[in-house]
């Protein structure tokens, strides 16, 4: 090839009028090239090496050259590496790109933080009796508050306001009973009334309870069956109770009640909220705020975070085969 090409230089440059000899000449080059470069593109392949010409990838019927250690990129194609999947065709998206992210895309979740932060200054509001099918009951109620005076409604808005965050990272449509803590009600009618017109795939109730203060731990209470009122959602709303009481013993680490309820669980036909649902829903007590160790903890706002967190696995496991690993906090 050198002897050629040498001879080229030879015929142009110093015989440069000779053109029909110089043509011939690099007929020549270009007939010997053809194979070399073959034989040169051959063994770089073989020992995994990517080879380039003018600054590009090797091709070979369009397709680019890769390297047996990793995704090789070249003008913008990314080739898979060696033992992965071949490349999707011109204009395809790969199989990675076209995975879901986010595991709750598409759902919509109701969430109802318990209570409101002026509840208390109207009494003729939240007294007024409504309508529950099994009994009438107050529009709402006060809530209850830690010994050092840290109140339910504050806890449960902080919880919710955390949770929707992290709902709405991994996609889902989240809708609040109350967007602020400074307002009064709405009445627990209205509560259910939010989710089942946002046809909602799951509903939740957040609470902690004012029982005794000798009674520490956690409680999702799930509805009980009304004939002819929630009986379609009596079994997903069973299974909604598990997912959550599993997520929150699993990542809070908080105990099962003492003083109420069945390991965890309980089922009630006196909670307005659950009783005029039409879509799978549950209340939570995540702890007692009348019990000294209870109240530490719920005062906590790294520990709001990590029922947030808990709340948020429970959902996605409930909703998709994910099981709320992908959530942070959540044990992967």
């Amino acid at each position: 090839m050198s002897w050629v090409l040498g001879r080229v230089w030879m015929i142009c440059g110093v015989h440069g009028r000779r053109h029909t000899r110089a043509a011939a000449a690099f007929a020549v080059a270009a007939a010997l090239a053809g194979p070399l470069a073959g034989c040169s593109v051959a063994s770089v392949s073989a020992s995994g090496g990517a080879a380039s010409a003018s600054g590009g990838a090797t091709t070979a019927s369009g397709g680019a050259a890769s390297a047996s250690d990793g995704a090789t990129a070249s003008r913008g194609v990314t080739t898979a590496p060696q033992g992965g999947s071949s490349r999707s065709p011109a204009g395809a998206p790969s199989a990675s790109a076209t995975a879901p992210s986010r595991p709750l895309a598409g759902k919509v979740i109701v969430l109802d933080p318990g209570h409101n932060g002026q509840n208390w200054s109207h009494p003729a509001v939240i007294n007024q009796p409504v309508n529950v099918i099994t009994e009438t009951k107050p529009c709402d109620t006060t809530g209850t508050e830690t010994l050092a005076g840290y109140s339910e409604h504050a806890f449960t808005f902080s919880v919710a306001m955390r949770l929707t965050r992290l709902l709405r990272a991994e996609g889902a449509r989240v809708i609040l009973t109350r967007t602020n803590d400074h307002g009064v009600g709405p009445c627990i009618t209205q509560r259910a009334a939010i989710g089942n017109r946002a046809h909602a795939d799951a509903a939740i109730s957040i609470h902690a309870d004012g029982g005794p203060p000798g009674g520490s731990g956690f409680d999702v209470i799930e509805p009980g069956l009304i004939a002819g009122h929630n009986d379609a959602i009596i079994g997903p709303s069973h299974r909604l109770a598990l997912a959550i009481r599993g997520a929150y013993n699993r990542i809070t680490h908080e105990p099962y009640a003492n003083y109420v309820g069945n390991h965890g669980l309980d089922v009630r036909t006196d909670l307005g909220g659950l009783n005029l649902s039409t879509v799978p829903k549950v209340f939570i007590e995540c702890g007692n705020m009348r019990n000294a160790s209870d109240a530490a903890k719920l005062s906590s706002a790294a520990f709001r975070q990590r029922i947030a967190a808990a709340l948020a696995a429970g959902f996605t496991a409930f909703l998709t085969s994910v099981g709320g690993a992908s959530i942070p906090g959540a044990p992967g």
